[in-house]
């Protein structure tokens, strides 16, 4: 239903997910009954849960270790990790910036050196030796110059991330990237994103593309909404790319996976994720808090360090406990900031459903938002996280 915002304009209300309340059902069952696999093209993950190619959050000793535990860590291939031979070296110099200064250090670091492709073949063969699934992310403007050293070095899954990802991008200085013919010409499966809405989503879905990304704006270390304007509250978002995932299935009988990115930090919020649809969760920042994470308690975007336009803000993060613990507990906090499986796990039990994609039919209701994803993110940057 659309609202009149004024005379000349209409809009349709949105929700976050601190506004959706999960219902229980008419049966619970025992939390050890509950699969949480799912399916990403021809491979089976143990949980819906992939970490995000942040720079500050998955390097090739995280993303081995996130994949041990049975999830996916996402390597950005045109971080600082394919940039520098020591780069916990430039990640300790990021984490020292005063708050004043991060964003221009960040952008001074990153354009000091471009990606290095023998240090980008060198970190895939790193986790590709450790026998996990070997996931990275390249962005649509470079995918094509430096896909073929990352499939050489043994790329399991590819990641084409940007903020807003376009199956139709229109240029009068460049030709633009054809994804429905690169994607038909890959080996390999492949997600495509950021988008937040139905008619994108759906267009990314006849790509060829596994698993569309869905979330423009909504996580703590992005300012997109704030400095261009763009973004979608994330419960609808991921219920309209779910509803195109149906529509996509009904015309070709090929089931796309969205993929809920950014605006969670509980394991409520995951439940919640999947309860709109999703079939899986990318996270940033509740992996930053991991003592093993690169950032040493920072995590920051992708586009936070853009050199005319940044979007985007360096986070201070508190340790909170191992990857382990933060994904499969034990639990020393009452909040759902650690073991998020769990609290997933739990949330599915309690409403007695045994899979993700029986989950997705739970029913929901609108709720008083405690804190809204706005909020959140002003509330981190008042108490210095940004």
């Amino acid at each position: 239903m659309e609202i009149e915002i004024g005379r000349g304009k209409r809009g349709r209300r949105a929700y976050g997910l601190d506004e959706i309340a999960i219902v229980p059902s008419r049966r619970t069952r025992d939390p050890e009954d509950v699969d949480l696999s799912w399916q990403l093209g021809p491979y089976t993950l143990e949980m819906p849960l992939l970490a995000s190619a942040m720079d500050g959050v998955v390097s090739p000793a995280t993303a081995i270790e996130i994949g041990k535990l049975g999830g996916l860590g996402v390597l950005n291939l045109e971080g600082i990790q394919s940039r520098y031979e020591d780069p916990d070296a430039e990640l300790r110099k990021i984490a020292e910036f005063p708050p004043d200064k991060a964003t221009a250090g960040l952008q001074d670091i990153y354009r000091a050196r471009d990606v290095d492709t023998d240090l980008m073949v060198e970190r895939i063969q790193q986790i590709k030796a450790s026998g996990v699934l070997t996931a990275g992310s390249l962005t649509p403007q470079r995918v094509e110059s430096l896909i073929g050293p990352a499939l050489e070095a043994g790329l399991d899954i590819l990641v084409i991330q940007g903020t807003v990802v376009s199956a139709e991008h229109v240029s009068s200085s460049v030709e633009p990237l054809n994804l429905k013919q690169f994607i038909a010409d890959l080996p390999v499966p492949v997600i495509v994103g950021g988008c937040a809405s139905y008619s994108t989503a759906l267009h990314l879905m006849r790509t060829g593309a596994v698993g569309v990304l869905v979330g423009v704006g909504p996580g703590a270390a992005c300012t997109t909404r704030q400095v261009i304007g763009v973004g979608v509250p994330q419960a609808t978002a991921i219920a309209d790319a779910a509803g195109a995932r149906m529509q996509h299935l009904l015309e070709t009988g090929q089931y796309v996976n969205v993929i809920a990115d950014g605006g969670m930090a509980y394991g409520g919020d995951l439940a919640k994720a999947i309860a709109c649809g999703a079939d899986a969760c990318m996270v940033g920042s509740p992996l930053a808090k991991a003592a093993e994470a690169p950032g040493h308690g920072n995590h920051w975007g992708m586009a936070t360090f853009h050199p005319e336009l940044p979007r985007g803000t360096r986070v201070r993060t508190t340790t909170l406990g191992t990857i382990k613990e933060i994904l499969l507990g034990p639990a020393n906090e009452n909040d759902g900031s650690l073991n998020l499986i769990g609290g997933l796990r739990n949330a599915l039990a309690t409403c007695g459903y045994e899979s993700i994609q029986s989950f997705q039919k739970c029913e929901v209701m609108i709720a008083p938002a405690l804190k809204t994803e706005g909020k959140k993110l002003q509330q981190a940057q008042s108490v210095g996280m940004g």
